[in-house]
């Protein structure tokens, strides 16, 4: 017996040769590398559950059946230990995360060894489609692996170690997996996050129980998610929750109060210690999207008469928990942020010498009030790893890290990415690898003029029109889908590439003369080449085909007109949709146009071919 699979379902027989049941079950010693099984459980007469002990009562496993050293008169059953677990019932068909790999994974087997002909050990569980396809049948399983190596594609087992294991469904807080164990809670906030993000909604408060309170504030912390992170902290205890604020980065606290709704995020304030309260009040009192919200008010600030021993004084006195600081600042008598010095230039100075005579003067600040995206900005652009916030007098108030505006940076970049139209998943290209996930994406228009054409004959058929003239339609029809997608893919390029004048307005107007403009040389170019191709193609003009022919331009030309016209509409939505913090898709818009596209064409077309048939 190589898997658990296997092993389920089949007799168990006692000395005498007797079935006393079948084997449903068998419980491990979690606490080694590789745990030996400790206990079989099986259903005996009537389906009634027993468990008995591996080691004292089972004398070998065969292919046909679990053979027991004793008769049944004989065995004292017994029962499952505090540091042992079922591997059917709490470990097979389970999500568990692998340690190893960062991610959460589903058991569709579970792999053991024999060491001795009454002793099995675990050796891991089998993740990949081969346990699948063992869970239907072995015989499927064989079949699938031959046919794939045949194919020069061989199916390899996927196995997890045991001890890369991390069990969820169960509480394992008190509970031991193997003396080599790398547990969750010894993962890296950003991998928790991560794997929290994964897993199913039962399980991620399954999983965030298992964190202690300080783990958890750096791991909500991480989650990109803001309704999954808001999820998360709703099913805290207020006690919880205020404790969990406590230890996060001002920031980030802040951001997470923003979330939540008025009465809860006053009640967990109230909880908290003064100064935490009074930081995070103090962000939320910065418009969102701005330096003053994403700033932290933690940083080292000494007077410019301090000498450098003091601010190294300073820097060991800090709190271990601390925000990432990079920069000494200084100010002057009153106040005034005046210089900056980096901590490489503080180790190496003397310990006498004064910071305002190591200090940089010209010190790159902004204020509280700049956009979010311009700090990253300015931080990119001088090579900052924080940079500082000040009020109009020039004095600190707090500062923005590199953390944080990589956090901006990304931001928006995804957002820029979702207008323009590519999907949101792990790949930034803009084309998808997979097949389908492409042509949804950039060949749906093929599928819209399939089903436009289709409706279109209908119509003509019902009509009594002869159904050849449907082939003009068809014909002119690309034009127009792709001459929407086409507009709107302008669209979305003028709007990413805006910089928004210092009045705030919108250049509506210009843009719609500009867009006129386009549509009425495109429609001009439709109209020219449909009279080159009509004139060779048809030597009597006044023919039902000539007629179908040029009416089909003249729509196909008024329709891109009209599309382009609308372009007004979508750059709209657009910087509507940006006001208002939504994200937009830039697929969805140019789905939408296409669509419209095709509606006014097929109605169109097809009421002018009925009234040239006369019908």
């Amino acid at each position: 017996m190589n898997y658990l699979s296997e092993l389920l379902g089949i007799p168990v027989i006692d000395s005498a040769g007797e079935r006393i049941g079948v084997a449903n079950d068998l419980g491990i010693a979690t606490g080694e590398v590789f745990p030996h099984v400790t206990s079989l459980a099986f259903l005996g007469p009537g389906k009634t559950p027993f468990m008995i002990s591996w080691r004292k009562y089972v004398d070998h496993v065969g292919d046909d059946g679990v053979y027991l050293n004793r008769p049944a008169t004989d065995i004292r059953f017994s029962y499952l230990q505090p540091t042992e677990v079922l591997l059917s019932r709490d470990i097979m068909n389970k999500q568990i995360v692998d340690t190893q790999g960062l991610k959460v994974v589903r058991v569709n087997d579970i792999k053991l060894s024999s060491s001795g002909e009454n002793q099995l050990r675990l050796l891991g569980a089998e993740v990949g489609v081969r346990g699948l396809l063992r869970a239907f049948h072995p015989l499927l399983e064989r079949f699938v692996v031959r046919i794939a190596q045949a194919v020069g594609h061989p199916l390899s087992e996927e196995i997890i170690a045991w001890s890369y294991m991390d069990l969820l469904e169960r509480s394992t807080k008190h509970l031991k997996l193997s003396v080599s164990h790398k547990t969750l809670g010894e993962l890296h906030p950003a991998d928790i996050a991560d794997i929290i993000e994964r897993l199913n909604p039962r399980l991620r408060g399954q999983v965030f129980n298992q964190l202690d309170v300080a783990q958890a504030a750096e791991a909500i912390s991480e989650l990109d998610d803001d309704e999954l992170r808001s999820e998360m902290f709703e099913g805290l205890s207020d006690t919880d929750a205020s404790s969990m604020l406590a230890l996060m980065d001002p920031d980030d606290a802040a951001a997470l109060i923003d979330e939540l709704d008025y009465s809860k995020a006053e009640k967990l304030m109230h909880l908290m210690g003064v100064k935490e309260e009074a930081a995070i009040r103090t962000l939320l009192g910065y418009a969102e999207d701005t330096a003053g919200r994403i700033m932290t008010s933690e940083f080292v600030s000494l007077p410019e008469t301090a000498t450098a021993a003091d601010a190294v004084e300073a820097i060991r006195a800090l709190d271990e928990d601390f925000e990432s600081f990079y920069y000494v600042y200084t100010e002057d008598a009153s106040g005034v942020l005046s210089g900056v010095l980096s901590l490489r230039r503080l180790i190496v100075a003397e310990s006498t010498v004064q910071l305002r005579d190591l200090c940089h003067r010209e010190v790159i600040w902004v204020a509280p009030s700049l956009d979010q995206e311009e700090v990253a900005e300015e931080m990119a652009k001088y090579n900052l790893a924080s940079i500082p916030v000040c009020d109009e007098n020039q004095r600190i108030l707090g500062v923005v890290t590199v953390d944080d505006a990589m956090d901006v940076m990304i931001e928006e970049h995804a957002k820029d990415l979702h207008i323009a139209g590519v999907g949101a998943g792990d790949s930034t290209t803009k084309e998808s690898s997979h097949a389908l996930t492409w042509f949804a994406q950039r060949q749906y228009w093929l599928v819209v003029w399939a089903i436009a054409s289709a409706a279109i004959a209908s119509v003509l058929t019902a009509a009594g029109v002869r159904v050849p003239l449907i082939i003009y339609p068809m014909a002119f029809m690309p034009v127009c889908l792709l001459g929407a997608a086409r507009m709107v893919s302008f669209v979305k390029n003028y709007f990413l590439e805006y910089v928004q004048p210092e009045d705030d307005s919108k250049p509506y107007l210009g843009f719609l003369v500009q867009n006129i403009v386009v549509g009425v040389i495109v429609a001009g170019v439709i109209e020219l080449c449909a009279q080159l191709v009509g004139t060779t193609a048809f030597a009597d003009q006044t023919t039902l085909d000539a007629l179908a022919f040029y009416r089909c331009a003249r729509i196909a030309s008024a329709v891109i007109l009209g599309t382009y016209i609308s372009s007004v509409v979508y750059l709209k939505i657009l910087f509507w949709r940006d006001e208002h913090d939504l994200n937009s898709s830039g697929t969805s818009l140019s789905a939408s146009a296409t669509l419209i596209a095709a509606g006014a064409f097929s109605v169109a077309s097809a009421l002018a071919l009925i009234a040239i048939a006369g019908v």
